[in-house]
């Protein structure tokens, strides 16, 4: 979902909204960015998710799965937090961070 920058820095100004602009527009490339190729941490996360939904275990294989699931969701938030290339970014990776605390205090 990126566009071509114009030579000298980030393009602007190409009739969007100046919130979305603010919002969606990559600081490094001028790029728009919503959605990105999941990075490892992620692909870590669905992926006990998705072995947790199919083989439905119990016990100590369930509590692996939950703790590997959390600790790499917890990985990616923080990762976006840190490096997000735009504030949507960042403000997923807060929000999905918040929820994810949440959800484990009231276990």
């Amino acid at each position: 979902m990126d566009e071509e920058v114009a030579p000298g820095g980030p393009s602007r100004g190409r009739g969007l909204p100046q919130p979305f602009e603010w919002l969606f527009r990559d600081r490094r490339t001028g790029g728009l960015t919503i959605a990105q190729v999941p990075n490892v941490p992620l692909l870590v996360f669905l992926g006990a998710v998705l072995v947790r939904a199919v083989a439905d275990p119990t016990g100590g294989l369930r509590t692996a799965l939950d703790t590997i699931a959390g600790v790499a969701l917890a990985a990616w938030a923080i990762d976006e937090i840190v490096r997000g290339v735009n504030p949507w970014r960042r403000i997923l990776g807060a929000g999905v961070l918040v929820l994810a605390a949440l959800s484990w205090m009231s276990r």
